[in-house]
């Protein structure tokens, strides 16, 4: 994967120190990212759902929840990489973040070489892994998607989604051709205090089939798996399968 794919990612820099978030913003900046700012333990879990950063730089020391506890809440919603930072520098908690899910840490001070190096590294060696799914999607003649720019197009048109919608539709398309279950989505998307109201999900579903099928009743993207869940066609799969790959 080239620099010119992965500088237009957006990072979720996380730290309760106003100065080192600017410091880390200037640099991640400079460098062609985009940068979401959190200062607290609860705040990073919003701006995570909202935002949906392409990797999160997770300070250990936060006022209300500390970097390993909100990195648990992380994990259990989300894959999206992590990198930690520690002033401390100390194995234990090396060892303790990258258990609970981190994918690397750095410890603080640290050069803005080295920060845009890690996480350069880091997001080449998650998305190339994962097939994470970014950029512009050709999901087929009628519909093309481009997450970096928030923009979905059916027919040649742009079509306007409310944020819950691009969100669940995020989500679908991250993980296509597996099924999500109505908790997994509702959790991914409104949030845990949502995780007892299944009736938003097929809400929205509803809402995003009206914009994006050719006929809604009969859905070729979002399909229902009966009593499961949802999952969105796996277009990759079938692009590779015309390609006689």
């Amino acid at each position: 994967m080239s620099d010119s794919k992965i500088k237009d990612r957006r990072i979720l820099v996380v730290d309760d120190e106003e100065r080192m978030v600017r410091f880390i913003r200037l640099n991640l900046e400079h460098d062609g990212f985009q940068v979401v700012e959190a200062f607290r333990g609860m705040q990073a879990i919003d701006k995570l759902r909202s935002a949906l950063p392409n990797l999160v730089l997770l300070d250990v020391m936060l006022p209300d929840l500390d970097g390993f506890e909100v990195l648990k809440l992380i994990r259990e919603t989300s894959s999206v990489p992590v990198i930690m930072l520690t002033a401390k520098g100390e194995e234990e908690d090396r060892v303790r973040g990258l258990e609970l899910g981190a994918d690397d840490y750095i410890t603080k001070p640290f050069s803005p070489r080295e920060l845009v190096s890690r996480v350069r590294a880091v997001l080449r060696r998650t998305e190339m892994a994962s097939g994470v799914t970014s950029g512009l999607i050709q999901v087929d003649e009628r519909l093309k998607l481009d997450f970096d720019r928030r923009e979905v197009w059916v027919e040649g048109k742009l079509v306007q989604l409310r944020p819950t919608e691009y969100r669940l539709l995020y989500h679908l398309v991250q993980n296509a051709g597996w099924v999500l279950s109505h908790d997994q989505l509702l959790t991914k998307v409104w949030g845990y205090e949502y995780r007892d109201e299944p009736h938003y999900v097929r809400l929205y579903i509803n809402y995003l089939r009206q914009k994006l099928e050719k006929d809604p009743s009969n859905p070729k993207y979002i399909l229902t798996e009966r009593g499961v869940g949802y999952r969105f066609v796996d277009f990759r799969r079938q692009a590779a399968g015309e390609a006689g790959v």
